[in-house]
């Protein structure tokens, strides 16, 4: 093949690749809209880059890395306009798109110049123009559904990447090196790692690349084994955590019931004794206080029971109204470290947002477990003040760690799509609610 057969790719061809690279990190994100709106934001792009690129096409050759800039900010810009991620998220996903785009381009004209050869077709000829439209729809269809596949194998809505700006170092450097050395050849004939002939050229172009394209998919793919370890490591600590919470208020609760035992019965002692009658209204008070605690959180699984008493009794403590009405008994299918994980996560969750209430009269926290039909219901409701901004369908984490927020809430979902039940959250008029709705696989005796 020669430079008759083999010439520059044409800018609109490299406009439709940056587009429909664009298009693939954008399908398999967040988005920001949907339906008419999200495709005429994407026209609009599509636009743009063509009427770009077909303006730069005959710039001085000084001005190519600048007009080069202006496409991938182009791309930059469409990439975080629809995509509802951090401006981090969406510097990596471009350099991503921008080399993706490259390749594509660079293998389709590659591949068209040496079939349209082979075929012996005039260039520029009317026929020849329609079936290289057909031959780039093909080609672009293939690399760029293959892209699609393969980011959407890594897309879990539990493990959404979090960019730091430390993280952009790695997919910009690959892409701006294989970028720089790939399009070499266009200025230096006669320096290492370059050629003169013109299907060299291109060949190291592709090649090149393929090799970039191959190394960000590669470090995409550990990124999201990394971050999805490190949230699996997370929620295993928070059910850890609940569960030696659960053995802490077990036995915490058992000395309780002890030292209440012990208490009845100097009662009944000091009742024989003859006494003023303050003091016998005193000890009916302290037998009326036995029968209440005695009476709270039998629920009919001890599991719960040890959960609610332990945080009630914090609740207590801090001033914040806990109520429950619980049939335990329906909890029995479900293993004990799930138990802790769902209730501990939801009573910690709910008690920690109504300790940032000043008025302790709005500090209210309600609690439900029942059966409805064959599926099993729990609820829980606190009030809060300030409605919490959502990510991924969870609420976003006040504590300030952006990375890896969320986890309790991760965590009940996670213990409630075991049993293929299904979680949903709700807010209105100040009552943040979450709700677990669990198939009761079996009957309860």
């Amino acid at each position: 093949m020669n430079q008759v057969y083999l010439s520059d790719i044409p800018r609109l061809f490299t406009a439709a690749a940056e587009w429909c690279a664009c298009l693939v990190f954008i399908l398999n994100r967040l988005r920001r809209f949907s339906g008419p709106r999200l495709w005429s934001l994407l026209g609009l792009g599509l636009v743009l880059q063509c009427v770009f690129l077909q303006a730069t096409d005959e710039l001085h050759i000084a001005l190519w890395l600048p007009c080069m800039a202006g496409a991938v900010g182009l791309m930059f810009f469409l990439i975080a306009a629809c995509c509802g991620i951090p401006l981090p998220g969406a510097v990596y996903f471009t350099a991503c798109a921008f080399l993706t785009a490259e390749f594509a381009a660079s293998l389709e004209w590659q591949l068209w110049s040496y079939t349209r050869h082979l075929l012996g077709l005039e260039a520029g000829a009317g026929h020849t123009m329609g079936l290289s439209l057909v031959f780039l729809a093909a080609v672009y269809a293939g690399v760029f559904g293959l892209m699609y596949w393969l980011q959407a194998r890594r897309k879990d809505p539990d493990t959404a990447l979090v960019f730091q700006p430390k993280d952009l170092w790695p997919p910009v450097l690959i892409s701006a090196a294989c970028f720089l050395m790939s399009n070499l050849s266009f200025v230096y004939s006669n320096i290492p790692f370059t050629s003169s002939a013109i299907e060299g050229i291109y060949n190291i172009r592709t090649l090149m690349d393929l090799a970039g394209v191959a190394m960000l998919y590669a470090y995409h793919v550990q990124r999201c084994e990394l971050h999805a370890q490190r949230e699996l490591d997370a929620m295993q600590n928070i059910l850890q955590n609940q569960y030696i919470q659960y053995k802490q208020s077990r036995e915490s609760i058992d000395v309780v019931n002890r030292k209440y035992h012990d208490l009845k019965h100097q009662i009944a002692v000091l009742r024989v004794e003859p006494d003023a009658q303050r003091r016998l209204d005193f000890l009916d008070g302290m037998e009326e206080e036995i029968r209440t605690y005695e009476a709270q959180n039998k629920t009919g699984n001890s599991v719960l029971d040890t959960v609610l008493t332990g945080k009630s009794l914090y609740c207590v403590r801090h001033g914040i109204e806990l109520t429950c009405v619980a049939d335990g008994s329906r909890l029995d299918f479900m293993d004990v470290m799930d138990i802790c994980s769902i209730f501990g996560n939801l009573l910690d969750n709910a008690i920690e947002c109504e300790l940032t209430i000043q008025d302790k009269k709005k500090r209210l926290i309600h609690l439900a477990v029942y059966a409805k039909r064959d599926f099993l219901v729990i609820q829980c409701g606190n009030y809060c003040e300030d409605v919490p901004e959502f990510q991924d369908g969870l609420p976003v984490s006040t504590k300030g760690d952006g990375a890896y927020h969320g986890f309790g809430v991760k965590s009940i979902r996670r213990a409630a799509e075991k049993y293929g039940g299904t979680m949903t959250i709700h807010t209105r008029d100040s009552w943040f609610e979450l709700n677990i709705v669990i198939p009761i696989k079996a009957p309860i005796v």
